[in-house]
């Protein structure tokens, strides 16, 4: 049991920093829907320094900043031309398909270097390894997951606890309120929305160095459309998405678990299980009356300021 669950945290590690990334960009009011592509962007990106330089701190900058700039395309073209927001994040995808299909069409089938794959090597954490149960599911990891954990944990504080943060909520919530009051309303979105897009691009960076490091083009597999549900799921809460990224983790390798184990059936069927989730998600959640669940009042809707 002990493997199997830390073998969902190393699952989830991808789908928390989209969720993450994703959740602080609609708390500032915009809906991207580009995740997908933002993190085929920052795996090949990733992928392909790691691949030319040996250098891990290089692949991974590079990857978070393939997906940042991704996103500065959506930023461009919905805050500054305010451009339908789900339109742009659909041809952001296409874009970042595109994109991934060219510059990683000639490293098909290449593994990562041993130097990078080395530095990500599993290393346990002292003391922290040592708790009963938890210590192996969560402190004997890469390096990576220990990124992970820290991001979210930021994000938590940097939302619940800070000016800053509290005003990227007034401006998701009442961005004509929140103009009139003095904040650059612009400013933060640009800015959240690159953090959104930076991380989407670790996310896929993971996943080519990390969890897949053998190049191929569909690394990510639709997990930029899981990361969007789980948003939902877990409210807009970063420290739920921890442990939401975790079962959806879980679910995406419940299939080759159950074969391990003798259970005769068709890993189609168990491959389909984290996206028929993805779809309960989305139905229960429109049913949902709290106000906790509900998504930032200014969600997808564009700014102009002489409309206010």
């Amino acid at each position: 049991m002990e493997i199997f669950l830390a073998a969902c945290v190393v699952a989830g590690v991808p789908l928390l920093l989209a969720t993450v990334g994703e959740l602080i960009t609609e708390k500032s009011g915009c809906l991207n829907l580009g995740l997908e592509g933002m993190m085929l962007m920052g795996a090949v990106m990733g992928f392909t320094t790691a691949y030319a330089t040996s250098n891990p701190g290089a692949a991974l900058a590079s990857a978070a900043l393939a997906g940042a700039a991704g996103a500065l395309i959506y930023a461009i073209l919905t805050v500054s031309l305010r451009a339908n927001q789900i339109v742009a994040g659909l041809a952001l995808t296409i874009f970042g398909t595109g994109f991934t299909k060219f510059v990683g069409q000639p490293y098909l089938g290449m593994a990562v270097p041993s130097d990078v794959t080395a530095v990500f090597a599993k290393t346990s954490i002292p003391i922290l390894s040592e708790i009963p149960f938890l210590g192996s599911i969560f402190f004997k990891q890469d390096i990576f997951v220990y990124i992970s954990y820290l991001i979210c944990i930021i994000a938590a504080i940097y939302m619940y606890k800070t000016r800053p943060g509290i005003n990227l909520k007034a401006v998701g919530e009442n961005t004509a309120a929140a103009d009139a009051s003095g904040i650059n309303v612009n400013l933060y979105k640009y800015v959240h929305i690159l953090i959104g897009g930076a991380l989407c691009g670790l996310g896929g960076a993971y996943l080519s160095l990390v969890r897949i490091p053998l190049w191929q083009e569909d690394v990510v597999n639709g997990r930029g459309w899981i990361a969007v549900a789980l948003v939902i799921f877990v409210a807009w809460n970063p420290i739920k998405a921890f442990f939401g990224a975790i079962l959806f983790g879980g679910l995406s390798i419940l299939g080759m678990k159950l074969q391990v184990m003798g259970v005769s059936f068709s890993q189609y069927l168990f491959d389909m299980i984290p996206y028929v989730a993805t779809i309960l998600i989305v139905i229960v959640s429109t049913h949902k009356k709290n106000i906790e669940s509900q998504p930032p009042g200014n969600l997808s809707v564009n700014y102009f300021r002489e409309e206010r």
